[in-house]
C-alpha cells in the first residue's frame, strides 16, 4: 500500500497494464510527478476538442457514460493501489473538466482557459458540498462525485461570466 503521494514502480505498471488503470490515470497524465490533477485537467482538453462538435444531447450522453465508466475504472484502480482516491487517478478531472467546459461549447477560445481555471479553483477549494462529498463517499463513486460537482459549479460560474461579458 502506498501513501496518497507516491507510486511504486509496481503500482505504475499495475495502472498501465489494465484498461481500468489506463483510463483511471487519464491515459498516463495522472502519472506526472507533481500537480496530477492539473495535468489531468489539461489533458482532458484534448479529447474535449473532439467532444465539442457533438450535438448537446450527445455531449450530455458522453458525460454520463464517462462518469459511469469512471466510477468503475477508479474503483478497480483504487483497489489495485490500496488507496481509495490516489492522486494519480485523474479520470475524475477529465469528466469534471468536460462538465465545466459545457458553456464553452459555443464560446470564444478564451472561455476554455477560463473554464479550466474555474474548474481547478472549485476542485482545489472544495466548497460545500464538494468537500463533504470528497470526505464522505468512498471507492469509485467517491473519486468521481466531488469532481463532477466541482465541474457543475465551474460550469455555472463560466456561464454567468460569459453572459456578463457578452
Amino acid at each position: 500500500m502506498s501513501d496518497r503521494k507516491t507510486l511504486t514502480p509496481e503500482q505504475r505498471r499495475l495502472l498501465l497494464a489494465t484498461p481500468a488503470g489506463w483510463l483511471a490515470c487519464g491515459f498516463g497524465s495522472g502519472l506526472a510527478p507533481v500537480a496530477q490533477g492539473t495535468f489531468g485537467s489539461l489533458a482532458a482538453i484534448l479529447p474535449w476538442l473532439l467532444l465539442r462538435d457533438l450535438a448537446p444531447w450527445m455531449y450530455a450522453f458522453v458525460l454520463l457514460v464517462a462518469f459511469a465508466v469512471g466510477v468503475w475504472a477508479c474503483d478497480v484502480a483504487g483497489r489495485a493501489l490500496g488507496v481509495d482516491d490516489h492522486r494519480s487517478l485523474v479520470w475524475d478531472e477529465f469528466v469534471g473538466q468536460w462538465i465545466a467546459l459545457a458553456p464553452a461549447l459555443w464560446a470564444p477560445w478564451w472561455a476554455v482557459a477560463l473554464g479550466f481555471a474555474l474548474f481547478r479553483l472549485f476542485d482545489v477549494w472544495k466548497p460545500w458540498p464538494i468537500g463533504w462529498l470528497d470526505r464522505r463517499l468512498k471507492g469509485g463513486l467517491g473519486v468521481m462525485a466531488d469532481d463532477a460537482v466541482a465541474g457543475a459549479f465551474a460550469a455555472v460560474a463560466l456561464a454567468v461570466l460569459l453572459r456578463l461579458l457578452h
